[in-house]
């Protein structure tokens, strides 16, 4: 079994900026690639951006140039940089981990951002 562990959420106004961190404990042996979805309420959870290593990286649309993720394999770990928040970026936020096949999720960490 996979552990994530997120922390970092909170409240922020618009503009502001959240460092968002997720560690992975237990049974890893081959990671495909970790990263970080999102979950409004009344919505689908929906990709913010995967790494598959620490140089191959991928992004919505709405976090191209304000987001950066990062990942780094000797402690299977990732974080999420969020600069120049807005309203709209607010959700729970989930690390997620797919290895051989399955999907392991955090717990999830709420981003409210205010106008």
């Amino acid at each position: 079994q996979v552990q994530l562990v997120e922390s970092g959420g909170g409240l922020v106004q618009a503009g502001g900026s959240l460092r968002l961190s997720c560690a992975a404990s237990g049974n890893i042996f081959n990671i495909n690639l970790m990263g970080w979805y999102r979950q409004a309420p009344r919505k689908q959870r929906e990709l913010v951006a995967v790494a598959v290593s620490s140089d191959i990286t991928n992004y919505a649309d709405s976090a191209k140039g304000r987001f950066t993720i990062s990942r780094y394999n000797a402690n299977n770990t990732v974080y999420l940089q969020m600069n120049s928040l807005k309203p709209e970026d607010t959700a729970v936020y989930y690390c997620n981990l797919q290895q051989r096949g399955t999907n392991y999720w955090g717990q999830g960490t709420q981003v409210t951002v205010s106008s």
